[in-house]
């Protein structure tokens, strides 16, 4: 009995062992695979770092109105009698928009301009009769005084008809009618909108610390949400003063809308162009990844910079041995890569256009990956994407990206 047991008790710890022993070996194995697999190369895209010119500007999103625009009303109640104009028709400067009922202002300044003629024939005969001594000076002053009062009778009748008329203030483009024929309208109701499309000005507002930059007449580009930079202006106006409440501070600039493509109300991204600047490094925004710790980009270096050590890419090998390209192919064994990339972390400042300052981490000369960097880690091997615009560089340039 006992030695059945010891019999079994030997042959459980030999299986349990060879168990152990294999997995061990399976895990030992998958291991060395995985070290001396050949990483594949990235496809990536590249740009060189090299010293330009560099316009800087002040970014602000700003709001377009008319130079010349208002709320027409009336100024005096009435019915409406006529409508002289249609939505989005131009107007002329003093051109009759709408016209009131006016018969009881027309019969006033009749009356008017007729006790106004028998006043002034009343005069003319107080001054006759005054060359001939036949008339005293009373008469003549009480006569004048009566046609100076009956001549502004008739000014103030004309004013009154006058009111019952609604003309365009200055040229422009007009807006929808409010009101219909025969609707009763007072004075404040709007009747419609008159906008100067020709020259608009634009409000924006630009932090305090950089209102030194501003000038005067400086130049500004701005454009609708769906455009690139396509109008250009000028500053015309900047507040004296700060607002306390957001440390802004208010501008105003100018620019001529000939196809009229803009409208007053909207919304517009400004640009403040200062003076240019040379031999600065900049880089296109997508060439810089953000991250908790600081922003960095991806620099490629040929890979035997890289201290001679293997990169994970490569397996141990001497370089007498090591097969160049031609000769892996030839031997469908992986060509070892010609370039790595290394992370470098970078100090941004300005941005603009795109495109943003690298003050410090790079130099004039250094090659940086474009697209492609959210599959890079640091020491891996790239494959830099043809230039040309044949299907192949197309088709690694869309996989990097």
């Amino acid at each position: 009995m006992i030695k059945r047991f010891i019999i079994a008790f030997i042959l459980l710890v030999l299986v349990g062992g060879g168990l152990i022993g294999f997995n061990m070996f399976r895990d030992r194995a998958i291991q060395e695979f995985f070290a001396n697999m050949p990483v594949q190369p990235a496809t990536v895209s590249t740009v060189t770092v090299e010293p330009g010119d560099w316009t800087p500007s002040i970014q602000a999103i700003g709001t377009v109105s008319a130079t010349n625009g208002v709320d027409l009303t009336v100024e005096t109640t009435g019915i409406v009698s006529e409508i002289q104009f249609d939505a989005n028709d131009r107007v002329e400067q003093n051109g009759l928009l709408v016209q009131l009922d006016d018969a009881i202002q027309r019969a006033d300044l009749a009356a008017a301009e007729a006790q106004a003629a028998l006043d002034r024939t009343n005069l003319q005969r107080a001054i006759e009769l005054q060359r001939r001594a036949v008339g005293t000076e009373v008469n003549v002053e009480s006569a004048r005084a009566a046609a100076d009062a009956s001549a502004a009778a008739v000014e103030k009748a004309q004013a009154s008809l006058d009111q019952k008329q609604l003309r365009a203030p200055f040229a422009g483009v007009i807006g929808i009618p409010q009101v219909v024929i025969g609707q009763y309208v007072s004075p404040g109701d709007i009747i419609t909108t008159l906008q100067d499309l020709d020259v608009l000005r634009v409000d924006f507002s630009v932090p305090e610390q950089e209102l030194g930059l501003l000038k005067i007449g400086q130049p500004v580009r701005l454009s609708a949400s769906d455009e690139n930079l396509t109008f250009t202006g000028a500053i015309r106006g900047i507040d004296p003063k700060i607002d306390p409440a957001s440390r802004l501070v208010n501008v105003r600039a100018e620019v001529a809308n000939p196809e009229g493509r803009l409208t007053p109300g909207q919304f517009v991204e400004v640009r403040v162009e200062l003076p240019a600047e040379s031999d600065v490094l900049a880089l296109p925004q997508t060439a810089v990844v953000t991250s908790l710790y600081g922003d960095y980009v991806f620099v490629v270096r040929p890979a035997q910079d890289q201290g001679g050590e293997a990169t994970g890419a490569q397996s141990e090998t001497s370089s007498a041995n090591a097969a160049t390209p031609a000769q892996a192919q030839e031997a469908d064994q992986p060509a070892e890569p010609q370039h790595v990339v290394n992370q470098v972390f970078v100090k941004l400042g300005r941005r603009s256009g795109g495109r943003v300052e690298i003050v410090e981490g790079l130099s004039a000369g250094d090659q940086v990956v474009s697209a492609g960097q959210n599959r890079l880690t640091n020491g891996m091997p790239v494959v830099i994407a043809p230039e040309n615009g044949d299907a192949q560089g197309e088709g690694a340039q869309a996989g990097a990206q």
